[in-house]
């Protein structure tokens, strides 16, 4: 991920390429990811792809995996710093059937990775399903959620699932429980390489009444508490064991810190915005001095929620 797509000319990837659209894969070139993002930073992928099927992803990435090249899902781009040079490689969206919700049996859901969890939250709150309330107000899709263990104050979606269906990066299919997931604090143990093509989730019994209104007060919180008008991926760290991470990025004096157009909030210091015409570097940038500063000032490393992507050269 660390060249440059621009530098690859169409004969060096015509031979994947064509392999690809071969096996029914609808390739973009260059294809600018810049709007596609929360941030509304980043460069172009390579090659750009939407799949509808667990059929049809599972031929990109046995292409892929022949002919070496890398992949990456990109989901909503709701947690992702792309580099201002763009991801080499294949870039997939997952729509269509990988994106559906179904009702398989009664108190149980079917979640497709590339739903998006502000469509889930609707359906959960129009059909009166509950124990989802976790949900509410991440950006996210159910892929993402579920590699993160994407959380709010209500939960975490790691305690509804049962398992998840996933194809690794050579098209193989397996399924994994939550036990194998092994949930942590943002994090589980799904491999780098692994896809989640759908994850099997329980609902509860709480009153649907209670549900919603328990929904509409964590918006209501976030509204109140986080800046919701201006690009942003969200939380940028993990809170650290027993504190926060937005307090201590205060404590440090960093609220209102800048570098180019990208700025530590003054509303919640743990969100980094892009005031307009930030760069990925400028984004990354802020990132890396919160960090230091932070270790420098109270002796604990912060860690990202944030991932990095593609090359920022």
């Amino acid at each position: 991920m660390g060249s440059d797509p621009g530098e690859a000319s169409l004969d060096e990837r015509s031979e994947w390429v064509a392999a690809l659209s071969d096996a029914g894969v609808a390739l973009a070139l260059d294809e600018p990811l810049v709007k596609r993002t929360w941030w509304r930073v980043g460069g172009p992928a390579e090659a750009y792809a939407e799949v509808g099927s667990a059929e049809t992803l599972a031929r990109a990435l046995r292409v892929a995996h022949t002919h070496e090249v890398p992949v990456f899902v990109i989901g909503n781009a709701s947690n992702l710093l792309i580099g201002d040079r763009g991801i080499s490689g294949l870039v997939l969206r997952l729509v269509g059937e990988l994106a559906r919700l179904d009702a398989p049996e009664p108190g149980r859901l079917m979640l497709g990775g590339g739903l998006r969890l502000v469509s889930l939250l609707r359906t959960v709150q129009r059909e009166e399903f509950a124990g989802l309330e976790m949900v509410a107000g991440i950006p996210g899709t159910v892929g993402g959620a579920v590699r993160m263990n994407a959380g709010t104050r209500l939960g975490e979606i790691g305690d509804r699932v049962s398992h998840v269906d996933v194809l690794r990066g050579d098209g193989r299919s397996e399924i994994w429980s939550a036990a194998r997931l092994a949930f942590t604090y943002r994090q589980c143990s799904l491999p780098p390489d692994a896809i989640v093509c759908a994850a099997h989730v329980s609902l509860t019994d709480l009153d649907p009444a209670k549900s919603r209104e328990l929904i509409a007060e964590h918006l209501d919180y976030r509204a109140r508490t986080q800046p919701t008008d201006v690009p942003t991926c969200g939380s940028t760290f993990r809170n650290p064991t027993g504190d926060s991470a937005g307090r201590l990025i205060e404590a440090a004096g960093l609220k209102g810190f800048t570098i180019g157009a990208a700025r530590v909030s003054d509303k919640h210091a743990n969100f980094v915005v892009n005031e307009g015409g930030a760069t990925a570097r400028d984004i990354r940038a802020v990132i890396e001095a919160v960090q230091a500063r932070v270790l420098d000032s109270s002796g604990i490393e912060l860690r990202r929620e944030v991932h990095y992507a593609g090359s920022f050269d």
